[in-house]
């Protein structure tokens, strides 16, 4: 998924000659924080933020007057991951998109329009179950965590993994199954040093039973 496939057009740029308050009636309603600001040449010049409005003098101070710093920008040919990594390194809610040589501004990207690409390639318009697994990073594998679930009669739509933390070496792992019944398949990855930390959208006949066995104890 590239940069290209999830611009947004339909939000404008500011212009330097805008003034602060029409700058804040845009990120009302849109519903950001952040706005590219270009020129007359449609080359961009900045990036304004909601805090730098704020603090103008007045609402007809024009938006020329606040910028102070070389604005940050992604590719159109870029992955949507990349792109995501930079909004939370500046801490921005969109981010500009322009070519390699700046030339022109292209569009920008939304913190939520990202997110929504996200949750296509994490397959959760899909049903089944997510389990959330711990494994220590040396012994973390992909090959053979997905091998261990196909042999158990399901399938790995999708897979996300966070760094290991320092003070464990452990590495998160969270994966969505096509299957909503995992108790086999925890089971396995328990017995294979995969500790289950948490599963979710389970079929309810695991938690019936769960639930008969604790009747029939309270019933001796």
């Amino acid at each position: 998924m590239k940069v290209q496939d999830a611009i947004n057009t339909a939000i404008p740029a500011l212009k330097t000659t805008d003034t602060v308050e029409d700058a804040l009636g845009l990120l009302m309603e849109h519903h950001i924080r952040h706005l590219p600001v270009v020129n007359e040449d449609d080359q961009l010049v900045g990036i304004i933020s909601e805090e730098q409005m704020m603090s103008a003098d007045g609402p007809d101070e024009m938006i020329g007057d606040l910028l102070s710093v070389h604005p940050v920008s992604v590719r159109p040919q870029e992955h949507i991951f990349d792109a995501a990594r930079t909004m939370v390194e500046h801490g921005l809610s969109t981010v500009p998109v322009t070519p390699a040589d700046g030339a022109r501004y292209l569009g920008l990207l939304r913190r939520h329009d990202i997110f929504d690409e996200f949750a296509k390639l994490m397959a959760t318009q899909r049903s089944g179950a997510i389990i959330a697994l711990e494994v220590d990073q040396r012994d973390y594998a992909l090959a053979k965590l997905v091998h261990l679930i196909e042999q158990n009669d399901a399938k790995v739509l999708a897979v996300a993994s966070e760094e290991p933390d320092s003070s464990t070496e452990k590495i998160r792992v969270t994966l969505k199954l096509n299957v909503t019944d995992t108790t086999r398949i925890r089971h396995v990855l328990e017995h294979n040093d995969y500790h289950v930390v948490a599963s979710f959208g389970e079929d309810d006949t695991e938690m019936k039973n769960r639930v008969d066995e604790f009747m029939r104890y309270l019933e001796v």
